[in-house]
C-alpha cells in the first residue's frame, strides 16, 4: 500500500470518527495486529470484555469490524490502516485467524457466485419484450414532458420563480413512473435552483434547453449516430450492464484519482471518482453507488495512482467507465495536464460538434490563481485568463489556504463555463478538496 495518511483521513465519514481513528493509530490500543498479502486484522480493546476485531481486504480496501458503528469505515478500521501505513513493522502475526479467515472465504464464495450468474443463459425474447415495454413507456413519459416544455417557451419562464418548484417535482414523479430516471434527476435539479437569486434564468433554461435536447435525440433516434444515442439513451436512463462491459477490451493504464465529489440523495450516496490516465492522457468517471453509512466495494482514494483496465460506457464523449481489473497501486506521478483556458476551450470546442448534450469535463491545468473579480471567484492562468468557480463553492478557504497567493496545479470539473476545483497539488503532494 502507497496511501498516505491524508488519503486514509479523506475517507473518514465525519470529523468524530477521524479524530477516534487518530487516536487508535497507535499499537498500544491494539491487542494483536497482523497482515499478509490478502488482509489487515487487528483485535482492539473496547468497552467490553471482548476487543473488536477489525480487517481489511486489500486488493478492494474493503473494511469489516465487530464493532456496533453504523459509520463506514468505522474509527477502528481507519485507525488500523493508518498503523500499518505509518509502519508495517508491528504487524508481525502473517497467519490470519479463524474469524478473518472466514471472512475471506464468504467473500469469495461471493465472487463466485457472480461469476455463476454471469454464465447463466440469458433469456433474449423475454429481455426484448421487456425493453419493448420500457420504451413504451418512455415514449409516453416524454410526450407528457414536451408538452410542458413547448407551455414554458410559449408562456414564457415569468411564472417559474412563483409556482414553479411544485410543477417541476411533479414530472419528476411522472418521470420516474415512465421509466426514466435520468429526465427525473434534470428536473429535480431544476426543482433545487434558486428563483430568487440573479442569473436563475441562465440556470434553468441550461437544463430546458438539455431536456429538449435529450428528448428531441430520443425521438429522432433513426438519424442520429450510434454514440450520441447511446449518450440520450443514458441521460433518459437507460444503462449498460456492467458484466456486458467487461466482456469489452479496456484501456490499460495507470490512473490517478484526481479527484472525488460525494452527493448524499436521500438514503442514497452517489460518489463520482474522476481518473486520469498517466501515459494515455485520457480521463474517467468511475460512479459508485451506495446506501448512506455503507462503503462501496470498490474503495478509490484521492491522489491515490492504481494499475488497472477501464472500459469505457459508449459515447461520443467517453467519459463514464468501470474498472475492469484491478491490478496494484503504483507510485503517483506528476500529471501533465493543460497550460492555460484557452487550450481547455479548443479541447471542449472540438468535442461539443459531436457531443452536444451537457456533461461535467474533469480537466488539470498548471498554475492557475484564485481571484476575487466581480464580487466572484474566478481561476486565473499565466496569460491573465479566467474561468468562474460556482458561487456555492464550499471548499473555497481551503484552496485560497492552500495556494497561499501563488499560482497553483489544479484539477477541476465543469461544464465549460462553470469549473470548480476537485483537488490541487503543492509541492508534488496532492490534496483533495
Amino acid at each position: 500500500m502507497q496511501f498516505s495518511e491524508e488519503q486514509i483521513w479523506a475517507l473518514a465519514p465525519d470529523e468524530a470518527s477521524k479524530k477516534a481513528g487518530k487516536d487508535l493509530a497507535h499499537p498500544e490500543k491494539w491487542i494483536s495486529k497482523g497482515a499478509n498479502d490478502v488482509a489487515i486484522w487487528g483485535e482492539c480493546k473496547g468497552s467490553g470484555s471482548k476487543p473488536y476485531e477489525t480487517q481489511i481486504h486489500v486488493e478492494t480496501i474493503t473494511f469489516k469490524c465487530s464493532c456496533p458503528s453504523r459509520k463506514f469505515p468505522c474509527k477502528h478500521s481507519i485507525g488500523l490502516l493508518v498503523l500499518f501505513v505509518k509502519n508495517k513493522s508491528f504487524f508481525t502475526d502473517l497467519h490470519p485467524p479463524k474469524w478473518v479467515t472466514d471472512w475471506l472465504n464468504k467473500k469469495a464464495e461471493q465472487t463466485t457466485k457472480k461469476v455463476e450468474q454471469k454464465d447463466k443463459p440469458v433469456d433474449e425474447f423475454a429481455q426484448a419484450k421487456r425493453l419493448q415495454a420500457r420504451e413504451q413507456l418512455v415514449e409516453n413519459g416524454i410526450d407528457e414532458l414536451l408538452l410542458w416544455i413547448k407551455d414554458v417557451v410559449k408562456n414564457g419562464i415569468v411564472s417559474m420563480p412563483e409556482n414553479g418548484t411544485s410543477i417541476l417535482h411533479h414530472l419528476a414523479k411522472r418521470m420516474v413512473d415512465a421509466k426514466s430516471q435520468g429526465l427525473a434527476s434534470i428536473l429535480k435539479k431544476m426543482a433545487v435552483i434558486d428563483y430568487y437569486s440573479e442569473g436563475w434564468e441562465e440556470k434553468f433554461l441550461s437544463q430546458l434547453i438539455h431536456l429538449y435536447l435529450t428528448i428531441s435525440g430520443f425521438k429522432n433516434k433513426t438519424h442520429i449516430n450510434e454514440l450520441l444515442l447511446e449518450d440520450v439513451r443514458s441521460n433518459i436512463g437507460f444503462t449498460i450492464a456492467q458484466e456486458q462491459l467487461k466482456t469489452k477490451q479496456g484501456i490499460t493504464d495507470n490512473w490517478m484519482v484526481i479527484g472525488k465529489q460525494t452527493i448524499h440523495d436521500d438514503d442514497m450516496v452517489i460518489e463520482k471518482n474522476w481518473l486520469y490516465g498517466c501515459s494515455t492522457k485520457q480521463y474517467a468517471l468511475i460512479i459508485q453507488f451506495s446506501v448512506r453509512w455503507q462503503i462501496n466495494s470498490l474503495l478509490l482514494m484521492p491522489g491515490s495512482c492504481v494499475h488497472a483496465t477501464l472500459v469505457y460506457y459508449p459515447s461520443a464523449w467517453p467519459l463514464r467507465a468501470i474498472i475492469k481489473e484491478q491490478f496494484a497501486l503504483v507510485e503517483t506521478p506528476k500529471p501533465i495536464g493543460f497550460n492555460n483556458w484557452n487550450e481547455v476551450s479548443s479541447v471542449i470546442n472540438n468535442n461539443r460538434a459531436m457531443m452536444p448534450l451537457t456533461i461535467e469535463i474533469p480537466f488539470i491545468i498548471h498554475q492557475v490563481l484564485p481571484v476575487f473579480y466581480q464580487n466572484t471567484w474566478w481561476l486565473k492562468d499565466e496569460t491573465h485568463t479566467m474561468v468562474r468557480m460556482p458561487n456555492n463553492f464550499t471548499a473555497l478557504y481551503t484552496l485560497l489556504a492552500i495556494s497561499g497567493g501563488q499560482a497553483i496545479d489544479v484539477s477541476v470539473v465543469g461544464n465549460g463555463d462553470i469549473f470548480q476545483p476537485i483537488g490541487v497539488w503543492l509541492h508534488h503532494q496532492f490534496f483533495s478538496l
